[in-house]
């Protein structure tokens, strides 16, 4: 199943809608990987990038979300210091057990659902935020 971001899940946050569209674009490029037979060479990589763009992402909306006085900010930093611990976990199973079948399939489900339900109900809210302050 393809996954790309669309307009659906756009908060008004040109930075924001700019970062989910790159990690929509590698979850694409994993799962291509996938489909090709080639996802145990990509999810290495994909881990890489989550642990490092994803942790910057989060600090650039921490950083919009203090700067604005966003009410919601210790909850929402909340979930992203969850969700970063859930990738440092599939980084933990991937040294133990290898990218195996159903480590890659595990990769794409975390970070897609999560991702997905994510922007559609927290960082929507954030985005409603802060086109209010602008």
């Amino acid at each position: 199943m393809p996954i790309k971001w669309n307009e659906t899940l756009a908060v008004g946050v040109a930075e924001i809608d700019k970062q989910h569209q790159e990690i929509f674009n590698r979850m694409g490029q994993l799962l291509e990987a996938c489909s090709k037979g080639q996802g145990k060479d990509a999810v290495k990589p994909m881990i890489d990038f989550l642990e490092a763009y994803v942790g910057e992402h989060f600090r650039d909306e921490e950083k919009l979300q203090k700067n604005s006085g966003y009410p919601g900010y210790v909850q929402h930093k909340a979930l992203h210091t969850e969700y970063l611990q859930n990738i440092a976990n599939l980084r933990q199973q991937l040294a133990q057990h290898g990218p195996t079948l159903p480590f890659v399939i595990t990769v794409n489900k975390t970070v897609v659902d999560w991702l997905t339900s994510h922007i559609s109900k927290v960082d929507k809210e954030l985005g409603t935020y802060l086109q209010s302050k602008r």
